[in-house]
């Protein structure tokens, strides 16, 4: 099967499944959820790093790229998982984060200790540049009492890995040999597009300097040297790219199967639309005119010169979708599966992010000492000294938090939703007892309705091949799209607002046969009238 027919599933490990009660999920709970995710019907899962960190970033602060965390369990658990997921006809896919190590890693250590070496493993300046880190503040920190500086675009504790050097290459190209040799089949590189900065630092106050470091010309021929290095000939692989502030146009490049690079992008312009003026510690209602914009431009662009999608609404760095694009509180089931059949009847690959299958929402916490994220604290505390009240940056804040969609878990109605009979390291969502896997297998749609979705990818050539075009570009209330592939053809509407609407059918679907819907009783016709928040796929 290749990767176009495939449906990837993202699991944060500390939350899915804790089975040592220790408050924390581990490899066994993934291993012991194997049937559910097999009666979900995905072929690979995405976990979240499971490598040792202090955890100052949830992990994305690599301590030993070939381990495991004690947290998660031993590298035997590891093995078990990969053993029973894939005699259950699943991969797994392992995230790399490659554009930096956290500060306890044993190169930046030696680093630190003054092996020259190690010195060149990273980006060492006697003068720091104006750039500024993701999560707030300088991008540089002083390097020990060298009076040096080191470049971390993320938390302090991340210093930046230099690529430019071939030895720091080799070192990464090993770890993922490493993986493959125990059967992984699928890398998820972290925020790969800012690898390659440029040999000569210069300040660009610019957008906090991000045209500087990203998407540099460079880092294509780096991701070429992995994928000859440490792929090879092996077609089974899947790579995706998380690609900050990309284009369309680089993403072509990054994804053309002639030019052997990656599979798969992922990028984050879709849900940026409710950024006040490109800012994300903002509130406001999003922009559909914007969000159809961006899935037009990427879908068009994409099909026509042979790029390929990572489909997403949700994952670890994201709130939950259903309380961004849709009226959860009226129409949660509906706008649901409106917003899966976006994304899974698409040109490009689908994920599912852990707890969308039933319909999650946001956890609708009370304080700022429920959150654990680092980015989060700082976001607030930088809310507050631009003089927000506590009140409203604590608004702006619970609208984008990223731990919104990290919560536990919901498998059933117990005080811990069977996540754990522990504490949990996060507080679970105030819908857990109405949400849950168990209430949602034995009496709700969602689940049943991504389970036909993932079916239908597989057995209809024009949802997993076909072409994307724009369908009503202009509608107030409409994203739609027309997929083709050979003789056949896809249209797929879905309404995006509580108001009730109608469209003109062209008259090539006017005869058609609906392939799915998330009302009963679609009937077609020169007109077809839509309720509020439904999807429809018409095949012909």
């Amino acid at each position: 099967m290749s990767f176009k027919e495939k449906v990837i599933y993202q699991i944060y490990p500390k939350s899915f499944l804790d089975t040592n009660q220790d408050g924390v999920g581990d490899l066994q709970g993934i291993k012991n959820k194997i049937p559910y995710l097999k009666q979900l019907g995905v072929d690979m899962l995405w976990l979240n790093p499971i490598y040792p960190s202090p955890q100052k970033d949830n992990g994305y602060d690599v301590a030993d790229y070939m381990a495991i965390h004690p947290m998660f369990g031993t590298m035997k658990d590891f093995d078990e998982l990969v053993d029973i997921a894939k005699s259950n006809g699943i991969d797994l896919m392992l995230d790399m984060v490659f554009n930096h190590v956290s500060t306890e890693h044993e190169w930046f250590q030696k680093a630190l200790a003054g092996e020259k070496k190690y010195q060149d493993y990273f980006i060492l300046r006697d003068e720091p540049t104006d750039w500024l880190s993701k999560f707030g503040g300088n991008a540089w920190a002083p390097f020990g009492e060298t009076g040096r500086y080191y470049l971390h675009l993320f938390e302090q504790t991340q210093a930046d890995l230099n690529w430019r050097n071939p030895a720091v290459r080799e070192e990464l190209f090993d770890v993922l040999r490493f993986w493959m040799n125990k059967g992984v089949k699928g890398f998820r590189f972290d925020v790969i597009n800012l690898i390659g900065k440029d040999e000569v630092l210069k300040n660009c106050s610019e957008n906090d300097g991000k045209p500087a470091y990203t998407d540099r010309a460079i880092v294509h021929d780096y991701i070429k040297m992995m994928n000859q290095a440490s792929f090879g000939d092996d077609k089974d692989i899947i790579t995706v790219g998380e690609m900050s502030s990309t284009t369309p146009e680089n993403c072509i490049l990054y994804t053309s199967p002639d030019r052997e690079e990656l599979t798969m992008t992922f990028n984050f312009h879709h849900l940026k639309v409710d950024y006040q003026d490109g800012k994300k510690w903002t509130k406001m209602p999003f922009d559909f005119v914007a969000l159809k914009e961006t899935f037009h431009d990427f879908g068009t662009k994409m099909s026509d010169k042979n790029g390929w999608n990572a489909l997403f609404w949700n994952n670890h760095d994201q709130p939950r979708a259903l309380n961004r694009f849709v009226d959860a509180k009226n129409y949660r089931v509906a706008g649901a599966k409106m917003l899966a059949s976006a994304i899974h009847l698409n040109r490009g690959t689908p994920y599912i992010y852990m707890g969308e299958e039933i319909g999650m929402l946001d956890p609708n916490f009370d304080s700022m000492t429920q959150y654990a994220d680092v980015e989060t604290a700082n976001a607030y505390q930088e809310l507050l000294d631009l003089g927000k009240s506590e009140e409203k940056a604590f608004e702006i804040v619970k609208s984008k938090a990223r731990d919104n969609s990290r919560t536990p878990m919901q498998w059933d109605d117990t005080e811990f939703s069977g996540f754990t009979e522990g504490t949990p390291w996060l507080a679970l969502g105030k819908s857990s007892k109405e949400i849950n896997v168990a209430k949602e297998l034995s009496e709700g749609s969602i689940f049943n309705y991504y389970q036909r979705l993932i079916q239908l990818r597989k057995e209809y050539p024009v949802i997993a091949r076909g072409s994307y075009e724009a369908f009503l570009p202009e509608h107030p209330q409409i994203y739609g799209y027309i997929r083709r592939f050979e003789d056949r053809s896809l249209l797929v509407v879905n309404n995006f607002y509580s108001q009730k609407t109608s469209i003109e059918l062209p008259e090539e679907f006017q005869q058609g046969e609906v392939l799915i819907a998330n009302y009963d009783n679609c009937l077609l016709g020169e007109k077809i009238n839509l309720e509020p928040y439904q999807s429809i796929a018409i095949y012909c």
